[in-house]
């Protein structure tokens, strides 16, 4: 086994709910029990996008992030159910509840994921696996909800393997069994190897981890920058990433999906002022002031673009957030085009103010990528 020595005792496990919105709304709405339910987005007018979808819809290939009118091609008696994220959040709290019964080293990934290092549990179970079949247990029993999970001694293997048999699984994947099982991996299952990456990676002959463990280091840094080193390490069974209790805060930000695609640019910027001002408030609420100011837009093909400008000095008052926004918006390429989105993101926070911010710190608003 090559895995760095140092992390061979570690007990991490991966735990991720399955189909979460969708499997909440089947519990709260029995006449949803048993059908396919997809959350978000619509069939009619432009649509939206699929948040996530019931397996009952899975089966016909609707997924995350599809359009709602891919989804209803693929599986016409699908019931669209408008999200309810307070409802979905309160429910996340029950399940990090769940998880602080056995550790306290909890690293929260989105509403329905988390990673736990259960290295030293509070109740001294002494086995991962055991934990893992308690927390599920529980969250079955409490939630009425299903939980799948990955047991390994890294962070990387056990978000893999929480995916290997849901929904309602329990994978375990122990130190002698790491290096066979990522030589087997296909390379798409790679973390940080998106679809270009992926594509690139099958051009060169490599399909799997044993494919790429036959390149030097060098070699993958060559042909894919710096997340080469992190291929090489990964391959080989060695992540040495720990569990993280508060995750650094990157950037604060809102965005907006828009019912109709605008071409106004009067009405842009009427759209502008509405995330300014969420923004502002976010910061002001987390005690942090940015310099860098972002604005992404999406236009009507799904093409989109983001531009940034840099203050010498942090600020996170509206009325500047707007201005430069509006003064970036009016010089990007937007001539004849439609525009289905815009955004404002604040980052480059400064290490003092990053160490205020929460760790519950609420990423680019989500409400608006299902077309709401």
């Amino acid at each position: 086994m090559a895995a760095d020595q140092l992390h061979t005792h570690r007990k991490i496990i991966h735990i991720d709910m399955d189909a979460f919105y969708a499997s909440v709304e089947q519990r709260d709405n029995p006449e949803y029990q048993g059908k396919p339910i997809v959350v978000g987005g619509s069939p009619q007018g432009r649509g939206g996008v699929v948040a996530t979808a019931s397996y009952e819809a899975r089966k016909f290939g609707v997924r995350s992030a599809m359009s709602s009118k891919k989804a209803q091609q693929l599986c016409p008696q699908a019931i669209f159910v408008y999200p309810r994220f307070a409802a979905y959040k309160e429910v996340s709290e029950k399940i990090r509840e769940i998880f602080r019964r056995f550790t306290d080293i909890i690293e929260p990934l989105s509403l329905d994921e988390a990673y736990l290092d259960v290295t030293e549990d509070k109740q001294n179970i002494g086995s991962a696996i055991e934990i893992a079949k308690q927390i599920r247990q529980a969250i079955k029993d409490e939630l009425n909800l299903t939980a799948s999970a990955g047991v390994s001694i890294n962070k990387f293997v056990a978000k893999v393997a929480s995916d290997m048999k849901k929904p309602d699984g329990l994978t375990f994947i122990g130190p002698s069994s790491i290096e066979s099982f990522m030589e087997q991996l296909p390379v798409e299952k790679f973390f940080g190897v998106g679809k270009v990456t992926a594509d690139k990676m099958k051009k060169m002959h490599l399909h799997t981890g044993a494919d790429l463990k036959k390149l030097t280091e060098e070699d993958l840094v060559r042909y894919f920058g710096k997340p080469g080193m992190f291929y090489y390490r990964i391959v080989r069974g060695i992540d040495n990433r720990e569990v993280e209790t508060e995750r650094e805060t990157k950037s604060v930000g809102a965005e907006d999906t828009f019912p109709y695609d605008l071409q106004d640019l009067e009405e842009m910027k009427g759209e502008l002022g509405k995330l300014a001002k969420k923004v502002s408030e976010r910061l002001k609420r987390h005690e942090l002031k940015g310099k860098t100011i972002t604005v992404k837009i999406k236009y009507h093909d799904f093409k989109q673009i983001t531009r940034s400008h840099t203050f010498d000095e942090a600020m996170d008052d509206e009325a500047t957030i707007l201005k430069t926004a509006i003064i970036i918006l009016e010089t990007s390429e937007l001539q004849g085009k439609m525009v289905r989105l815009l955004g404002i993101s604040l980052s480059n926070f400064g290490e003092a103010a990053q160490k205020q911010a929460s760790k519950d710190e609420e990423p680019t608003t989500q409400l608006s990528l299902f077309g709401l």
